[in-house]
């Protein structure tokens, strides 16, 4: 009995010390707060504002034509403010099972990462913890733990022929509604479907979640993006790049070979057809689609270029794997055309009305990182043909919009949440700006980026 104390004890306080508090990372909390002579990029998608006063009260946003009284006042001439994030496909696990389909939890890193690079609100896009991640959500709410307000979506409603082990295989339509509401009732916000799904089992999982006014969203492959749209789904991952529907032979409820799908992707035109049929459907049905760019963008020979920051947080077992996956290299313009063409469809898609998001999505082959690669989606977006004003909204105000939360973030906005990323640079003149967040207020409180990327030096792949 000692020795289980003690063993005990010794557990707890490692996990203490492993998750921390937010505590050591603060680095402004004051009850007002003056941000003054800053640039504004809204959130609107409207243009930058030079020259600008924000003011933080007591954690929510005023516009004020002068610093209140008492203020603690903070000059950033010639730097940026841009509101909190709201990343839409986000993951708190990451690749780490050397071959085998196994994918370790980073409950410690990759909130801290998600927050300093300016993710303030995010919606895990899946989840093979949810116990964890409910925890972990819990733990940050009361202020215990470091990280964004968490969505957490449920374990992945995935039909027979699953590749990865953590996963359940539904069995029937029964059990993805028995999924649904377990965990629903468990505090679950949103659900995923996954490649191997049936229709059936779809329809029955948006049916239960729309009962108790959640949202279901899908990286599919056996169903379509037109007859997931017909069963009432309400948000689409990674775009035209997974939709099987235009692949060559497909037999219904069937998910025909990756390969297969993006080889059909080189004729399709965005603009007339097939697609934009597929595309006025999803605007019509009010299907959100969610962008997830930098996951694609890391499985192309020659980019992205390594930041140092990048491989500095992943543990040396974690930069091998990946290093190793890049190596494998292939023909670099036949790797490019899939994401091309994903550009192609993100702009037309939105065009035509409809709700783009963004989001990380960690796994991939280990190259897109928590927070890191929100960033180069930004990034990525302005390359696909957006205006960084318009890129920035796709990742604020979009996902807010999406999760039922316009009225409280997403935006710089008198009286919302103090969600606010403080960049030192313009953004607007080079989006790679982007990357140099200092600040990051989350409800007044301001984070240091730099504090908490140090934090979790070569972590990402451990914890």
């Amino acid at each position: 009995m000692a020795r289980f104390g003690i063993s005990f004890i010794l557990f707890t306080a490692h996990v203490a010390w492993a998750q921390g508090g937010p505590a050591g990372f603060v680095s402004i909390d004051e009850p007002i707060v003056a941000l003054t002579h800053v640039r504004v990029i809204d959130g609107t998608g409207a243009a930058p504002r030079e020259d600008q006063l924000v003011v933080i009260d007591h954690g929510k946003i005023r516009l004020p034509r002068t610093v209140p009284a008492g203020a603690k006042v903070i000059d950033l001439t010639g730097q940026t403010v841009i509101p909190g994030l709201v990343g839409m496909h986000e993951h708190l696990f990451y690749p780490s099972g050397g071959g085998v389909a196994i994918y370790g939890e980073n409950a410690v890193s990759f909130p801290r990462l998600y927050l300093a690079c300016g993710i303030t609100t995010m919606r895990t896009g899946g989840s093979l913890e949810p116990y964890t991640d409910l925890e972990l959500k819990r733990g940050i709410e009361s202020g215990r733990l470091i990280g964004p307000r968490i969505d957490v979506t449920g374990p992945y409603l995935e039909g027979p022929g699953s590749f990865a082990l953590q996963m359940h295989q539904l069995e029937g339509p029964d059990d993805a509604r028995k999924l649904v509401n377990y965990w629903a009732d468990l505090g679950v916000t949103s659900f995923k479907a996954y490649m191997n799904i049936t229709a059936g089992e779809l329809k029955a999982a948006i049916e239960e979640a729309h009962k108790r006014k959640l949202k279901v969203t899908g990286h599919l492959c056996s169903v379509g993006f037109r007859e997931a749209a017909a069963l009432g789904i309400d948000n689409l991952e990674h775009g035209l790049i997974v939709d099987t529907e235009f692949t060559p032979g497909k037999k219904p409820g069937v998910c025909p070979p990756q390969r297969e799908t993006q080889a059909s992707m080189a004729n399709l035109d965005m603009t007339r057809g097939p697609v934009a049929e597929m595309i006025r459907d999803l605007v019509a049905h009010h299907v959100a689609i969610t962008s997830t760019l930098s996951v694609f963008e890391a499985m192309i020979p020659g980019r992205p270029a390594m930041e140092q920051r990048v491989s500095d947080a992943m543990s040396s077992s974690a930069a091998e794997s990946y290093s190793r996956a890049k190596s494998r290299g292939g023909d670099p313009e036949a790797r490019s055309m899939p994401m091309k063409k994903e550009m192609e469809f993100e702009r037309a898609f939105v065009k035509a009305g409809g709700l783009l998001m963004g989001g990380a999505d960690p796994t991939g082959n280990g190259g897109a990182l928590a927070g890191f690669a929100d960033q180069k989606n930004i990034e990525l977006l302005v390359e696909a043909g957006f205006t960084v004003e318009e890129a920035i909204r796709i990742y604020s105000l979009n996902g807010a919009e999406y999760l039922g939360l316009a009225s409280s973030i997403g935006s710089i906005a008198e009286g919302k949440n103090a969600d606010l990323v403080v960049i030192a640079g313009n953004p607007a003149k080079q989006v790679s700006d982007i990357r140099k967040v200092t600040t990051v207020f989350k409800g007044g409180v301001g984070y240091d980026s730099a504090k908490l990327i140090q934090s979790v030096s070569h972590m990402v792949g451990l914890h």
